[in-house]
């Protein structure tokens, strides 16, 4: 499986490891596909690797787009997580 996916509340959590190339596009649709299904859920959130994701990458949340609103399920694309930098000693 090309993409890391949770449920938790009836929202399905799925995260992109790593940027697409174009092979491996399709079988990520393909899973996106087949977790909609299996697992029903009420809102969908996919979170990208990179901040510049490659068009195959980008593909990836158009297709499941499609998908969402033909099953009216929401769905909201986020950035890769950030770090949140260290706090200095004066702040701590």
């Amino acid at each position: 499986m090309l993409m890391r996916h949770a449920v938790e509340e009836d929202v399905l959590h799925l995260a992109l490891p790593h940027d697409l190339d174009v092979p491996s596009r399709a079988a990520a649709a393909s899973q996106v596909e087949t977790l909609l299904f299996t697992h029903r859920p009420r809102h969908v959130r996919i979170q990208l690797s990179t901040p510049d994701p490659s068009p195959a990458s980008l593909s990836v949340p158009a297709r499941a787009r499609r998908l969402c609103e033909g099953l009216k399920i929401p769905l909201t694309v986020v950035g890769p997580a950030t770090p949140r930098p260290p706090l200095s000693p004066a702040a701590a």
